[in-house]
């Protein structure tokens, strides 16, 4: 029975026209130019997710072309955006909010470091702790400032992926 089951395998994997075929990919370029190759490892990854997979079967002397797989090259949201103005305004947030939270870290490292000082003063002028604490004031003050920045740049991202979510576009393009 297991014999036969094999035998019967080999011979669909034989038959199969796939099983016989290249696989060409096919992809076109932000200047509308056409590519193919039949290495994906050659594919450029912007275009990785746009890319059509071929198979030439190698059994005709003229070989047919079968498209299996094909995406559309120009995806756009219900209002024309398309995929890189998406992703140009996800990336402008995100890169203020890991500008803001580097700015925050900062700026707690050098309270830290005041505070650090001030614990070290145990005979000091009634100047010196005056000095460090208002320099500690003013480093608490820019981390306020910096956490009502990221929390606003959290809210502009959430925004943002709610009008993504409603303009139909693809939640990819804002990840």
């Amino acid at each position: 029975m297991k014999i036969i089951r094999s035998i019967l395998l080999i011979s669909i994997i034989l038959i199969n026209p796939i099983a016989q075929a290249h696989i060409i990919y096919n992809w076109v370029d932000k200047d509308g130019i056409e590519h193919f190759t039949d290495e994906f490892s050659q594919i450029p990854i912007a275009y990785r997710d746009r890319v059509n997979i071929l198979y030439i079967h190698e059994e005709s002397t003229s070989p047919p072309v079968q498209k299996v797989k094909q995406r559309e090259v120009n995806q756009k949201d219900i209002y024309g955006r398309d995929e890189k103005w998406w992703r140009d305004k996800s990336y402008s947030l995100k890169k203020l909010l890991k500008e803001a939270e580097e700015n925050y870290e900062k700026a707690h490292e050098k309270f830290m470091q005041k505070a650090f000082e001030l614990s070290r003063k145990r005979f000091g002028s009634p100047t010196q702790y005056k000095n460090i604490i208002i320099e500690m004031d003013q480093y608490k003050d820019e981390m306020v400032k910096y956490q009502i920045k990221i929390s606003e740049i959290h809210e502009e991202l959430k925004k943002l992926y709610k009008e993504a979510e409603a303009s139909m576009a693809n939640p990819e393009w804002v990840k």
